[in-house]
């Protein structure tokens, strides 16, 4: 399968988003808007993309770059399917600079509300905003949509690791409210394999109730980098699980995994952990 790779900048003031026109090229061409975007080149890292790409094509230069969100999904490219994975940061710039567009842009804007501008933003634009806002336009009926509707929490707990192991999950509706929460006993197991099943598990859970464009969640970068292709499989005892894992993602329409902290993370840890004081207990 192939695989497009973006970074994505979001540049926010009072009076909005910070959108670019994109240069129109051949005259029937429409004219798009979208988020400072680039490519990634060779030996280069995501950051020192976005820094090039952003005083490349606008202008601009980043005072602060963070990492915001790392989003995943698929969508057709002819008879087959393309894999997208767009790095989004969260830029900051001085006050004192204008956007000076280059060959890439001919304007710029900020907009308040992208659901409700007139602009034609390009799909990647709309898909980022529409999962960072939480804000979809309804009339949008592409397989790339990704305004994740449902957010699946997860976590992997052990005591020793390896020791005793758990897993745990939490399932939030697009208003934050719980669905669902459970946690499961997984026997002996290291703290790297418990995160993995926990996250197999939320995506069995989705399948099962029929999710087709959800939000993965997890405080374990290490599962969430490998998954969003950013760090390589190098432990041979997940290998079998990742592989499972990207097998069943087949079955979305969209979907994307994101890092939290571990305290941002506590219902699925407390699901985790339960499960294993609910079997401790027993012994």
């Amino acid at each position: 399968m192939k695989q497009r790779i973006r970074v994505v900048g979001i540049i926010k003031n009072e009076e909005g988003v910070l959108i670019f026109k994109r240069s129109r090229g051949r005259s029937e061409t429409p004219v798009f808007w979208e988020l400072p975007t680039g490519k990634i080149k060779f030996g280069e890292q995501p950051e020192e993309a976005m820094a090039r790409a952003l005083t490349e094509y606008t202008g601009l230069a980043a005072s602060s770059i963070k990492l915001k969100d790392v989003i995943t999904f698929l969508a057709p490219e002819g008879a087959s399917q393309l894999s997208n994975l767009y790095i989004v940061y969260e830029l900051g710039i001085t006050d004192e600079i204008e956007p000076s567009p280059k060959e890439r842009y001919t304007a710029y804007k900020f907009i308040k509300d992208f659901t409700a501008s007139n602009v034609h933003l390009t799909e990647t634009s709309m898909t980022v905003l529409e999962i960072e806002e939480g804000k979809v336009i309804s009339s949008r009926t592409s397989l790339r949509d990704t305004a994740n509707s449902i957010t699946i929490n997860v976590d992997g707990a052990s005591r020793g690791n390896p020791g005793p192991a758990g897993i745990g999950y939490c399932i939030y509706d697009h208003s934050g409210r719980i669905i669902e929460k459970n946690g499961e006993f997984i026997g002996f197991a290291t703290s790297r394999l418990a995160e993995y099943y926990a996250m197999k598990k939320g995506i069995e859970r989705a399948i099962e109730l029929g999710y087709k464009s959800v939000r993965f969640i997890s405080d374990s970068l290490m599962v969430i980098n490998q998954l969003n292709g950013i760090f390589q499989i190098k432990n041979k005892d997940i290998l079998p699980i990742f592989q499972d894992i990207q097998e069943k993602l087949s079955q979305f329409e969209a979907v994307s995994f994101t890092h939290i902290s571990r305290s941002e993370n506590q219902i699925a840890d407390h699901e985790a952990n339960f499960a294993i004081d609910n079997i401790l207990r027993k012994h």
